[in-house]
């Protein structure tokens, strides 16, 4: 199945496809008119939309049909993870971690961090383009990059962790209940977090975690942790 994406879907209406869809109905696809596609908004709903008139540029859909459908996951997982200084590394993540599952994504600015400034324009477009991919009806939620004190200060803490090289070694991932209603993971630059910024965290409520022996790349360490809390909690 081919899976289209376009927010602000209504059933029984008619609407023009964006730019970006209709170039790929048009020019991609060689789509026609009575042609059906199937679209989705991004909250879990499915269309089925004709396409009333094909250009490349803009095509017109009639929606006919919708079909709701449940979030997969009966947890919340959300990854705030410091950006790579090559933004290639950073997009991969959130492609397979999209892939696998992920509710939400912040790019978290900490003493370290080899890059300071992301734009999320990319990182969302490479969100929409996985989550189609993989033919799922959820978007997961991008958020713009925040300063470490700020994220740990403003987010509400229901089960949260902190990944370190340092942490108990005990402290692994497979030892913790993850199926709770929120889990926030933090996941520092390729220098680690700060001592000082480990002891606010757990200060703050998060928990020390020890990925194991390996020493792990920053999106190697991250999808390890969307890897693990999938398995445990779908298996």
């Amino acid at each position: 199945m081919q899976l289209f994406y376009q927010p602000n879907l209504e059933l029984n209406t008619t609407q023009l496809l964006n730019e970006e869809e209709s170039r790929h109905c048009a020019q991609v696809l060689r789509l026609k008119t009575g042609d059906i596609i199937h679209i989705t908004n991004g909250h879990g709903s499915l269309f089925d939309a004709e396409l009333i008139e094909v250009n490349h540029k803009k095509c017109v859909i009639a929606i006919t049909k919708e079909i709701k459908t449940i979030k997969p996951l009966n947890y919340s997982l959300h990854l705030a993870i410091a950006p790579t200084k090559n933004m290639d590394r950073m997009e991969w993540f959130v492609e397979k971690a999209i892939e696998m599952g992920i509710d939400e994504i912040t790019p978290l600015i900490c003493s370290r961090s080899e890059r300071k400034e992301i734009k999320t324009e990319r990182l969302k477009k490479v969100a929409i383009s996985a989550m189609k991919q993989s033919l799922k009806y959820f978007i997961p939620q991008i958020n713009e990059a925040i300063y470490f004190n700020d994220f740990i200060s403003k987010t509400k803490i229901d089960n949260a962790f902190i990944c370190f090289g340092e942490a108990p070694q005990n402290n692994q991932l497979h030892t913790f209940q993850t199926n709770q209603k929120h889990n926030i993971f933090l996941i520092g630059p390729e220098g680690d977090f700060t001592p000082k910024e480990i002891i606010s965290a757990t200060e703050k409520g998060y928990q020390a975690l020890n990925l194991g022996t390996s020493r792990l790349r920053t999106e190697t360490a991250a999808m390890h942790v969307v890897s693990i809390v999938n398995f445990k909690n779908q298996s």
